[in-house]
């Protein structure tokens, strides 16, 4: 480490967010421009250089932390950019929207705040760009193999990358019209703005790597018939199969999922559309769902200009400090969080009833009642205990005219024929089976991502898209040098 005593002297700082009063009338990324550089040097030096460096396992990328904290310290950017990018393709993304698990595992965190290797993180990846060391790196012969890749999500765009370096000339459908996944219509722009995901696309282009937009598999292609025209496919739809709120009244009018409203606020910002159809604006909006996609719905509702905002988690508010009896370090902790948007929300008092910034926590939603036209007129809730059973006398009314429901994946969708028309198994939580080589139950083909994992982290969708690579490359030619980061199998650090 440059500085060995960094950890005692320097203090943690993040880089700063622009003022609430600021940021909320625009779509931009929510962090002061030019604010990170001037401070992450130091940052970096709190880095203790570990003997056992537990960021390493938190992380499932299997990241070189003290390596690059160490050379970000010295200001060595293009050695810092190559050991980043030995074990991540994009570093820019995970910078900017991973709650960042490896901080938690940090060792200084056991009783000082953590480095803060997120900011480190997205640093180099931003300087490499400024500065050139990520050339494309097409490969320098091709093994004749094809590939087909299904989704254009991280894990697919991941896996597609590796595998072009391979040497195989790899296809990735996206059913959309625009790559990215749920980066490109589900992220809103002020959490990462689109043009950090246009230049990894454009670098893949000119790697080899070919993209077919608009592309549905099962629908405008049959599955069948694009396994027979490659050598390999590799599913990585993700989950977007969205759970359901079953109470009464749920078939009101003005009341949708959350990945039908993010997107079409995304368009807005591509230009596709003047304003969303589902605008918050001058709207009592209530968000159901606790999680990041919420804070995503309520972000966005705030620029929007909605009346009010109130977002309901169905746990218990929990504390500012990790319980060790309960979530012992170096696990990721369940603790009370301010996000950008739950900052946004507090400062402009979006929900005055709510317990905390716009949340209300320990809220569990009973029914929706309508206005006489069949639209949703009021949410009813109820407080719940750690059982999640009703608390009686706790019942209250909230006025709604938008109902956002967050509520999480189950996973993949079945509505486009691929599943059924390969006769892919699926587990009994409705994810992809697959075997220890992240293979199916089909020969040649194989499943990667959120699709089989479930629901998870972009960490976790990379490092997923990386090591079914391998065992594609492996399964095309009998060996493989790609690296392998996780199998199937593994699951975040957990007591």
């Amino acid at each position: 480490m440059a500085d060995p005593k960094g950890f005692m002297t320097t203090p943690r700082q993040e880089w700063a967010r622009r003022p609430v009063e600021e940021r909320v009338t625009d779509w931009d990324e929510v962090y002061v421009p030019g604010a990170l550089l001037p401070i992450i040097s130091k940052q970096a030096d709190r880095c203790m250089d570990c003997g056992v460096p537990f960021c390493h396992s938190a992380c499932p990328l299997g990241n070189l932390i003290p390596e690059w904290n160490d050379l970000v310290s010295r200001e060595d950017w293009r050695a810092a950019s190559d050991r980043m990018h030995a074990t991540n393709n994009f570093p820019e993304f995970t910078g900017r929207l991973c709650p960042a698990p490896c901080e938690a595992g940090c060792v200084l965190a056991i009783n000082q705040p953590a480095v803060t290797i997120k900011n480190v993180e997205c640093a180099i990846g931003d300087r490499a760009w400024e500065e050139g060391f990520v050339p494309p790196r097409p490969p320098d012969r091709l093994s004749g193999r094809t590939v087909a890749v299904i989704g254009s999500g991280p894990t697919g765009l991941a896996a597609a990358q590796q595998l072009t370096r391979a040497g195989h000339t790899v296809a990735v459908y996206e059913k959309d019209d625009r790559l990215g996944g749920l980066m490109r219509y589900g992220i809103p722009s002020f959490k990462m703005e689109k043009h950090h995901l246009e230049r990894r696309l454009e670098q893949m282009r000119a790697e080899g790597t070919k993209f077919r937009t608009s592309t549905a598999i099962g629908r405008d292609i049959g599955a069948a018939e694009l396994r027979s025209r490659y050598d390999a496919v590799v599913v990585a739809t993700g989950a977007t199969a969205w759970r359901e709120l079953a109470v009464p009244g749920r078939e009101l009018t003005g009341i949708h999922q959350a990945m039908e409203y993010l997107p079409l606020a995304n368009r807005v910002c591509e230009g596709d559309l003047e304003d969303s159809p589902m605008s918050a604006a001058d709207k009592h909006v209530v968000i159901v769902g606790g999680g990041d996609t919420g804070a995503d719905c309520l972000g966005t509702a705030v620029r929007e200009g909605a009346a009010s905002v109130t977002q309901l988690d169905i746990y218990a508010q929990p504390g500012a400090e990790r319980d060790e009896d309960v979530e012992p370090w170096p696990t990721y902790p369940k603790i009370y969080r301010l996000s950008a948007a739950h900052e946004e929300a507090r400062d402009l008092e979006t929900a005055p009833a709510a317990d905390a910034d716009a949340r209300l926590f320990a809220a569990s939603t009973l029914r929706f009642t309508g206005d006489g036209t069949g639209h949703v007129q009021s949410l009813h809730l109820v407080e719940v205990d750690a059982t999640r059973q009703p608390v009686p006398g706790t019942g209250r009314t909230l006025p709604v005219d938008l109902v956002l429901l967050a509520l999480g994946f189950s996973g993949p969708d079945r509505h486009d024929g691929l599943i059924d028309q390969l006769g892919l198994e699926l587990q009994p939580r409705g994810t992809l089976a697959r075997d220890a080589g992240f293979a199916t139950n089909v020969p040649g083909v194989f499943v990667a991502g959120d699709a089989a994992r479930g629901q998870s982290l972009i960490v976790w969708a990379i490092a997923e898209g990386r090591a079914v690579a391998a065992a594609v490359d492996r399964y095309l030619t009998g060996s493989s040098r790609l690296p392998t980061p996780i199998s199937p199998y593994d699951r975040p650090m957990h007591v």
